[in-house]
């Protein structure tokens, strides 16, 4: 038995050696550091704990231990939560949703602006645990009463769980706000990477309720606003950018919308939309709408490639439930409130939010943009690293906390 148990610890030890040594490897080989970033050996280090807690799910899931998303959330949710001795967080549940409230301890004279906060992830990653120090600081900073929604995820819950879950969840908040102290003219909604494509769904959403509160403003960082142009400038100069690949990305992408993943060279392509999907989207989704500033670091245009039928016929059935904030017909974005825009330069994602900032303006909608020069992808989720921090995720806190107090 102490042999077995042995030879078992032996295995347990080559392969963990084996996973790190694969991990630093291809993170060498693969990942793309760009000179711009600051402290770029903290960044380093992020994207090979990242790459290492990746690895590990996968080898989980093959083995039936344990799916890679549940394994990703688990280990994420370890990290100790820093504490604020002046602000009170409540765990309640709305219905079968779980929220986090956030509420400064010293008492206001008058209601206070709410901030519903809807965490990003790709449904694979983040929790509301996640994004605690965040909310607590969004919440001290601005004077602000934040309500950080959760959601269903992967394996078990794809589109629309996430929507369908925060829509609730914001439904039941702003029929609550006088028990939470909120000013029901300031409410705004506030979301990074997928949990921004969420907040600005729920805006468009919202725009036909007339028993609710009007949303005051919306606060998109780094978000996912479309699912259909992969060929964008950002897609292909930041594809090997930590902390979101594109290959990363593309996971995400086909389980979120339970796509067959075989299908991703095809999609990557432009291949699952036919010609007059294209003409259609374009005036909305065509390169052309990008700055120019923004297509002069290593982007050459590319056609898409001919129609495949069969990847169509997967893909259009989710296409036609209109899942992206950025392909919303003109009479709904026209009437969603004005926005906070947040981009960063080295995220895969910064072209979706352009090209929503250009169909704001051109719409009517107000809208201010700050673009973070050093900026990654998922800058506002390693604030629970205190020491791995980076320059520009203070710097995009203060930028929203400035637009709030001057709402």
């Amino acid at each position: 038995m102490l042999f077995l148990l042995l030879i078992l610890l032996g295995a347990g030890g080559v392969l963990a050696s084996g996973i790190g040594l694969y991990v630093i490897c291809h993170h060498l080989l693969t990942a793309d550091i760009p000179a711009g970033i600051s402290h770029p050996l903290k960044l380093r280090i992020l994207h090979c704990g990242f790459l290492l807690l990746i690895t590990w799910g996968k080898v989980l899931e093959t083995l039936k231990i344990c799916s890679l998303p549940r394994f990703a959330r688990f280990m994420q949710d370890l990290m100790p939560l820093k504490q604020d001795p002046d602000v009170v967080v409540t765990d309640l549940r709305f219905g079968s949703n779980p929220v986090k409230l956030y509420q400064q301890k010293t008492s206001s004279l008058t209601p206070r602006t709410g901030i519903i906060f809807y965490h990003g992830g790709g449904m694979v990653m983040g929790s509301l645990k996640t994004y605690n120090n965040l909310c607590c600081q969004l919440c001290k900073a601005s004077d602000s009463v934040v309500l950080s929604a959760g959601y269903r995820k992967l394996p078990e819950h794809r589109f629309p769980a996430a929507e369908v879950d925060c829509f609730a969840s914001t439904v039941h908040f702003l029929k609550s706000l006088k028990d939470y102290g909120v000013d029901p003219a300031r409410v705004v909604l506030c979301g990074e990477s997928l949990g921004g494509s969420l907040a600005a769904l729920i805006c468009q959403k919202l725009v036909e309720r007339q028993d609710l509160p009007k949303i005051r403003a919306q606060i998109l960082i780094c978000a996912v606003m479309q699912g259909l142009n992969f060929q964008l400038p950002s897609y292909e100069q930041n594809k090997n950018v930590p902390m979101l690949t594109l290959s990363f990305a593309s996971y995400c992408f086909s389980h979120y919308t339970d796509i067959n993943p075989a299908w991703e060279p095809v999609v990557l392509k432009g291949g699952h939309l036919p010609t007059e999907s294209w003409e259609k989207y374009r005036k909305w989704l065509d390169q052309e709408n990008i700055p120019q500033r923004f297509k002069q670091r290593g982007y050459r245009p590319v056609s898409h490639m001919p129609l495949n039928e069969t990847a169509y016929l997967e893909a259009g059935l989710f296409l036609e439930k209109q899942p992206f904030p950025l392909i919303a017909e003109d009479e709904v974005v026209t009437r969603v409130p004005e926005a906070c825009l947040v981009t960063c330069e080295y995220d895969i994602l910064r072209d979706d939010l352009l090209l929503y900032k250009k169909r704001l303006e051109d719409l009517g909608v107000p809208v201010t943009w700050h673009h973070m020069e050093d900026g990654f992808h998922g800058v506002l989720s390693i604030l629970n690293f205190s020491c791995l921090h980076f320059p520009c995720t203070t710097r995009i806190i203060n930028l929203i906390v400035h637009f709030i107090k001057g709402l």
